[in-house]
C-alpha cells in the first residue's frame, strides 16, 4: 500500500477514522428506517459480516423516532443521513454517533449553527456529502457537473462548518462516473486534511 496522506482524526462512536487509523468499513441499511425490526436485522447482518459503521436514512420524524429505538439495540455506531431538514438533525443528534449532511442544503447560517452546536454537545462528527447530481446551483451554473464544481462545493461546505469553529469533519464525494469521483478526490486532497469517505455503489 502506498503511504497515506496525514489527516485529522475523528471518532464515530468507538471507531477512529483518519490520522493513521485502520481503514474502516461502513455500509447502509436499505430498509425504511421506520421499520425498526427490519433495519435492526440488516444492521446485525452487517455486524457479523465485519462492518464497522452503519448509515441510516432519516427522511421524516417517524424515521427519527424509530432510529432512537434502533440505536439502543445496534451493535454498530450509527450515522444519521439527513437531507434538507435541519430539525431532524437536531433530534437525532441526541443519540446517534455521527451526522451526514450537506451544509449548503440545510438552509440559513442559523440552521447550520444549530446543527453544529448540537453535534458539539456530544462530540459528534459531521460527514459532508457532496453529490455531482445535486450540487448547489451556484457551482453547477458556473462549472457544470464537473470535478471543479464538486471540489468547490466541498470547500464551500467545509467553510460553512469552520466558520462556527467546527472541525470534526469527514468528506464524501460522489458521482455516477467512477473516474470523475476519483479525479475529484485527487484534486481535493492537497486542499484539505480532513479524512475521506469513499462510497461505492
Amino acid at each position: 500500500m502506498k503511504n497515506r496522506y496525514p489527516t485529522r482524526q475523528i471518532s464515530v462512536g468507538s471507531v477512529k477514522i483518519g490520522g493513521g487509523a485502520h481503514i474502516s468499513v461502513q455500509s447502509m441499511s436499505f430498509s425504511k428506517t421506520k421499520d425498526v425490526e427490519g433495519t435492526l436485522e440488516q444492521i446485525n447482518r452487517l455486524y457479523f459480516a465485519g462492518c464497522d459503521i452503519v448509515r441510516c436514512a432519516v427522511l421524516d420524524k417517524q424515521d427519527a423516532d424509530a432510529l432512537a429505538r434502533i440505536k439502543k439495540s445496534s451493535p454498530l455506531p450509527i450515522v444519521a443521513d439527513i437531507h434538507f431538514n435541519f430539525r431532524l438533525a437536531l433530534q437525532v443528534a441526541e443519540f446517534v454517533d455521527a451526522i451526514r449532511i450537506n451544509p449548503g442544503n440545510i438552509g440559513s447560517a442559523k440552521n447550520i449553527k444549530a446543527v453544529v452546536d448540537a453535534c458539539k454537545q456530544r462530540n459528534l462528527p459531521i460527514r459532508i456529502g457532496v453529490n455531482s447530481g445535486s450540487l448547489e446551483k451556484q457551482f453547477e451554473d458556473h462549472y457544470g457537473r464537473t470535478v471543479e464544481a464538486m471540489v468547490e462545493s466541498v470547500l464551500y461546505n467545509i467553510k460553512l462548518l469552520e466558520d462556527f469553529d467546527f472541525t470534526d469533519i469527514k468528506i464524501s464525494l460522489k458521482s455516477s462516473d467512477v473516474e470523475r469521483t476519483m479525479q475529484a478526490y485527487r484534486a481535493l486532497r492537497p486542499k484539505t486534511n480532513y479524512p475521506f469517505h469513499l462510497g461505492v455503489t
